[in-house]
């Protein structure tokens, strides 16, 4: 990827994440103040759910600005993985916002309060509820579009918000019904949720940071490049990366009486094949051996 298509590429994610910002605050302020003013602790966790979806939003902005900056002396590769780096930070938030709202569950059991719900409640829910409907098809779809780890976690947090969102729905019917006490018990079952989507984000980003295989079917590359002339074998092929930046070293088996030019041309084409056919693959390193007979 060249100097002008990442900076647009990052642009791209950068006017998603702004988006999603000023929707995900805008979903928040109304579940906080509604919450508050009616006492509803399952809403108002909900908002502060909602929020940390925003200071999400400002993590990626900020792992974005670092991710796009080109490749220089002390980062040869690039500063891509700062993306994958920043979306643990997004994780860290969410286990901060499930142990609060656990918290706040919990205090609430032991100093019981019967809030008051009305039709603003619902409306309040509902409406935020498809806000983070559209947010979510949204940011998935652009994440996946443009292989963004913060689009794609942020996205995973944003699910976490529509199960919380459905919760408080559930919740206030009941409370409604006259069982206060699943108030806090549903805030206690949000924060489950939020710590869940956290994990998530974890183990997708640690895989990508600890250079776990990034194309498993290693088969799929050493079909390729024993379609390149004069190729023998192909063995010991290794990935890493992540989606849209993998590199891949392998060892490739030559006749041992080649010329060194051709031996080197051969490396650039399989170079060049592997590339052709997986166009998420940045770099390739050759190991070229003898192939005794």
């Amino acid at each position: 990827m060249n100097s002008l298509n990442s900076a647009s590429h990052y642009a791209k994610i950068r006017r998603v994440l702004i988006i999603v910002l000023a929707l995900n605050w805008l979903v928040a302020l109304a579940k906080i103040l509604y919450g508050l003013f009616s006492r509803c602790t399952s809403m108002t966790a909900d908002g502060f759910h909602s929020l940390a979806d925003g200071a999400s939003n400002i993590i990626g902005l900020v792992g974005i600005h670092f991710a796009c900056q080109p490749q220089d002396q002390d980062h040869p590769y690039g500063h891509k993985k700062y993306e994958t780096l920043f979306s643990l930070a997004i994780a860290a938030m969410l286990f901060i916002v499930a142990f609060n709202l656990a918290n706040q569950g919990v205090n609430r059991l032991a100093h019981p309060a019967t809030p008051q719900i009305d039709t603003i409640s619902f409306i309040v829910m509902i409406s935020t509820m498809l806000i983070n409907l559209w947010v979510m098809y949204y940011e998935r779809k652009k994440g996946k579009t443009l292989r963004s780890d913060i689009l794609v976690s942020d996205a995973l947090h944003t699910t976490a918000d529509i199960f919380t969102s459905a919760s408080v729905i559930v919740a206030l019917i009941v409370i409604k019904l006259g069982y206060p006490i699943l108030d806090p018990i549903v805030t206690i079952f949000i924060s489950l949720f939020v710590a869940y989507a956290g994990w998530e984000i974890v183990k997708q980003s640690s895989a990508i940071l600890c250079d776990t295989a990034a194309i498993m079917d290693v088969k799929r590359i050493v079909d390729i490049v024993l379609t390149v002339e004069g190729v023998k074998n192909c063995h010991k092929v290794r990935t890493r990366g992540r989606p849209d930046d993998i590199y891949v070293d392998l060892h490739v088996q030559v006749n041992p009486n080649m010329h060194i030019d051709n031996a080197h041309k051969i490396s650039y084409a399989i170079e060049a094949a592997i590339k052709k056919s997986i166009p998420e693959v940045s770099d390739v390193v050759v190991h070229l051996e003898p192939k005794e007979n």
